[in-house]
């Protein structure tokens, strides 16, 4: 399952890592690393983890349950600390280099920083150290953030080209809704009827439940990387998952999107939407650049460069890509032909408000 990756990202969630009386589980990592030392070879793992927040509240003396985001934002400060020192003593007893690295939703979606993103990833990987990541609570507010480690795991997973990632939960994988609650082996396409199964439960520490895992599974599927979800609570849960065959593995399209169109594709939010009638959209399905004549309205406020959504009248998500126009210009030139966009507005500009370039269809 694991012997043509060489790059695997493996997700856990505070429940695995941290019990019930808010210690972080030492033996638990133990098993994990034994894991990690058994597919070792020639692969590049990557553990992104949540926890920060959960072992700050037991440091902190803190059982209060919901929380204002400035205070969270501090007890994930103080938490932070303890959860890499705890992951650095634990893999350095095991011969094992660990590095932090904190994102912040931007740093992901915009294109630059996530390329710096990248290029962080890959000089650990050649210093032979394990990036530890985490998103970084204490300055992410409700309108910045991810949210959830799942969909975090992904975005990493999508940036450095992962083959795999592997979340741990507390659940074995993906039930069916039927009344045997049988565990769904596979899953090539996720559309309504997966996202029906989500049973909307959270634990006492995780920020997300199935739903936000099957969103990470759908960056995953595009950006042609295999996902398992399977059951962290036992140890060992890798060699667990592998030898028991006890998972649900989300198969990714065999995808000719090259890096640019992955990350495009990927984004976790959109600065606005473009609406276009039918002759616009029969142009996108062919492989053309949006112009400005099939653009009958926008929503949302961005600038040149941000990721947007292409919609038609119905709402219906036909593309995601980057404006070459800000909303306000967008508002100015809707409808009109590309010969007298110059004149009005005044200066030069391009001819495509989203070049087939920076376009991915949905």
């Amino acid at each position: 399952m694991l012997e043509n990756s060489k790059k695997i990202v493996i997700k856990l969630g505070s429940s695995t890592i941290v019990d019930s009386k808010g210690h972080f589980k030492n033996e638990w990592i133990k098993s994990l690393i034994k894991d990690i030392k058994t597919y070792k070879k020639n692969k590049n793992f990557v553990i992104v983890s949540s926890g920060a927040i959960a072992l700050g509240q037991k440091y902190l003396r803190i059982k209060k349950k919901k929380l204002k985001i400035e205070m969270s934002q501090a007890i994930a400060a103080v938490g932070q600390i303890h959860l890499a020192g705890e992951f650095q003593k634990v893999f350095e007893k095991n011969s094992f280099k660990t590095g932090q690295i904190l994102i912040s939703l931007d740093d992901t979606e915009q294109r630059r920083r996530a390329l710096n993103v990248k290029r962080t990833f890959e000089n650990l990987f050649k210093l032979n150290a394990i990036p530890i990541v985490n998103e970084n609570d204490t300055t992410a507010t409700s309108e910045i953030k991810y949210g959830d480690n799942d969909r975090l795991a992904a975005r990493v997973a999508q940036i450095i080209g992962a083959d795999t990632l592997i979340i741990l939960s507390d659940v074995d994988g993906l039930y069916d809704n039927t009344k045997k609650k049988k565990l769904i082996k596979e899953v090539k396409i996720i559309d309504k009827n997966i996202y029906s199964l989500s049973d909307k439960k959270i634990n006492s520490y995780g920020s997300g439940g199935i739903e936000t895992k099957l969103d990470a599974a759908k960056i995953c599927i595009n950006s042609g990387c295999k996902m398992y979800l399977a059951n962290g609570k036992v140890k060992n849960p890798i060699k667990n998952m592998i030898k028991n065959k006890i998972f649900t593995c989300f198969i990714p399209k065999l995808s000719t999107l090259d890096a640019r169109k992955k990350w495009i594709i990927s984004s976790l939010n959109s600065s606005g939407k473009i609406y276009i009638d039918m002759g616009a959209a029969k142009a996108l399905a062919n492989g053309k650049s949006l112009l400005a004549a099939g653009i009958t309205n926008v929503s949302g406020k961005f600038n040149k460069g941000e990721n947007i959504l292409i919609v038609d009248q119905d709402d219906n998500h036909l593309a995601r890509g980057l404006s070459s126009f800000s909303s306000i210009e967008i508002n100015k030139i809707k409808g009109m032909q590309s010969s007298i966009l110059e004149k009005t507005l005044g200066y030069s500009t391009k001819s495509e408000v989203v070049h087939k370039d920076d376009m991915v269809k949905l």
